[in-house]
């Protein structure tokens, strides 16, 4: 017998692997998030993503066999896969995160990859943004570098409203280590509405 809790943790465990799973899978498309909705007809797979076209392939390619190792590999009853596009790239940290690794990838220097980064952000509408970058940057000894722009809350209940993500790029030199923080405009108006309340 399955208890409400163990079922809690089952799902999670679930989430977990398959949201590493498609990281994996998906990296080039610039997979942001997965979700799961149980239905009466079976689960509905909404996967968040920078370029949809692509996880979803040539004539829908793409997730029929997303749906088929969905199904075998991770158990999913019956999975109806609906592919969403990021509303604002320029505002979400991930998007931000998976950019600089590319272009770093591509053979960008790391300061101009993080200023372009900073400067979408910002341009978006972002209150702030702070991306932070460690590895070999300049020399054989791993270090970190930081880039700031605007106000980014660390702490606190507003620290809640900031968006935040990790990203890991396998170059050359070794793995670097891409940090992003961005708080977008509206979080910023409903922090200052949480600070009138106080």
């Amino acid at each position: 017998m399955v208890t409400i809790g163990k079922s809690f943790l089952q799902r999670g465990v679930q989430y977990m692997e398959l949201n590493a799973f498609l990281a994996r899978r998906l990296v080039h498309t610039g997979y942001i998030d997965v979700q799961l909705f149980r239905t009466p007809i079976g689960t509905r797979v909404v996967i968040l993503a920078e370029r949809p076209a692509m996880v979803i392939g040539r004539r829908g390619a793409n997730v029929k066999e997303l749906q088929e190792v969905l199904e075998k590999k991770f158990g999913v009853e019956r999975p109806q896969i609906d592919v969403v596009e990021v509303p604002n790239p320029d505002l979400n940290a991930k998007v931000l995160a998976y950019g600089i690794a590319r272009a770093m990838a591509r053979g960008v220097k790391f300061r101009r990859a993080a200023f372009v980064a900073l400067r979408r952000a910002m341009e978006a509408g972002a209150k702030g943004a702070e991306i932070v970058i460690s590895g070999k940057l300049s020399s054989e000894r791993a270090r970190f570098e930081k880039f700031t722009a605007g106000v980014v809350y660390k702490s606190g209940k507003l620290s809640e409203l900031v968006d935040e993500a990790v990203v890991h790029a396998l170059l050359k030199p070794g793995m670097y280590g891409i940090k992003v923080r961005v708080l977008a405009g509206e979080a910023e108006a409903a922090a200052q509405a949480v600070s009138r309340a106080l």
